[in-house]
């Protein structure tokens, strides 16, 4: 089995452009220390980020990817490394992604391009930019036009996250009921 390599369209900042990274994924068979990097700019596995840190520190154009097996405690003190750090959905139904999005941006004070990366699909594009994701690798098979719109899906933001620290309730000026009548 060959290697996959993915790189085409993501949803950046609101906008859909070109993406100029590759995802490395390992092939069946191929281990973290001895898989070959490709040149350019490089989102590499966790694993590999690990087994060749010597060559990979002074890279340019170097990002990680993390599983929900990988909590984000693991890179804490090498953030400064990656221009770019993903986090890997296997399924739409896992949501540990969210907890390592929402704690590189709040605990470890990333403030890089954080991608979602896998089975990532319009229903989630929202929750997933109120944890702090601003870089979305959509499904292959879905229309990454629609699932910009995900994005604004809704006009208000009810519970405090990454992006609104003030919860609704505080934000809306109400009369209270003797001030009405």
């Amino acid at each position: 089995m060959k290697r996959q390599l993915v790189s085409n369209q993501i949803i950046k900042n609101q906008q859909i452009v070109a993406d100029d990274w590759t995802v490395l994924r390992l092939a069946e068979g191929e281990t973290a220390e001895s898989v070959a990097i490709p040149a350019g700019k490089v989102i590499v596995p966790f694993a590999v980020w690990q087994a060749q840190r010597a060559p990979l520190e002074g890279r340019t154009g170097l990002g990680v990817w993390l599983n929900g097996d990988t909590g984000a405690e693991v890179i804490k003190n090498d953030l400064s490394y990656f221009d770019v750090i993903a986090v890997d959905f296997p399924a739409f139904t896992d949501g540990r992604g969210y907890s390592i999005a929402f704690h590189l941006r709040t605990r470890f004070g990333f403030t890089g391009e954080l991608r979602a990366i896998g089975d990532v699909l319009r229903d989630q594009l929202f929750y997933m930019s109120r944890v702090g994701f601003d870089a979305f690798a959509v499904r292959a098979d879905k229309d990454i036009h629609d699932a910009l719109k995900g994005l604004t899906d809704f006009s208000e933001k009810y519970q405090t996250s990454w992006d609104e620290k003030t919860p609704l309730f505080r934000r809306v000026n109400r009369q209270s009921v003797s001030e009405s009548a």
